[in-house]
């Protein structure tokens, strides 16, 4: 099913919005289920693909980091060097990680956090579900690596976390030197 989804689908145009940035409140703040056949969260799941790719190196964008703190995330690994796995470019709704294993430590940052990385463990493989925006159907994806790393990121911004919540400490959070 997510091999035939496309923002297209949605048919709503996307609006490029603001992205915030740490400290502001929304991203500690646990991200209300949404609806995925409510028309403003159709549109909001267009405006973060659309946001997402203006956005030089972003390959994912959750609702908090666009002031709305809601379960959704758009998410496109296609490009990265260090995808194994893509399933292309999508948006998941409510999504929950119902499988997760052999974790890894690998370095992240985020467009809500642009000055810094920082070493995150994170299991490289994954099975998540969750719906897509416009329709009701539960799906299931299983992923690894990159995409893995990627998907546990934004879900994280959708439970109120940063990847600064997840470092082991002040010794693994680096100032960023380039934003691609």
């Amino acid at each position: 099913m997510i091999t035939d989804w496309s923002p297209a689908r949605l048919d709503v145009q996307g609006n490029i919005l603001e992205v915030v940035r740490a400290p502001h409140p929304v991203l500690a703040t646990e991200g209300a289920l949404v609806d995925p056949l409510d028309p403003e969260m159709i549109q909001l799941a267009a405006d973060l693909v659309a946001t997402m790719r203006v956005s030089p190196g972003c390959v994912g964008l959750a609702a908090p980091q666009v002031g709305v703190a809601a379960q959704m995330f758009s998410l496109d690994v296609t490009d990265h060097p260090k995808t194994r796995t893509c399933h292309g470019v999508f948006v998941l709704c409510n999504a929950v990680v119902v499988e997760a294993s052999r974790n890894e430590k690998a370095r992240e940052g985020c467009m809500s956090v642009p000055d810094f990385t920082g070493d995150v463990k994170r299991a490289t493989r994954l099975t998540v579900t969750g719906v897509l925006p416009g329709t009701t159907e539960q799906l299931t994806i299983t992923t690894d690596a990159f995409e893995a790393r990627a998907l546990q990121h934004e879900i994280d911004h959708c439970n109120g976390k940063l990847f600064l919540d997840r470092v082991a400490g002040a010794h693994a959070v680096y100032p960023r030197k380039v934003y691609q």
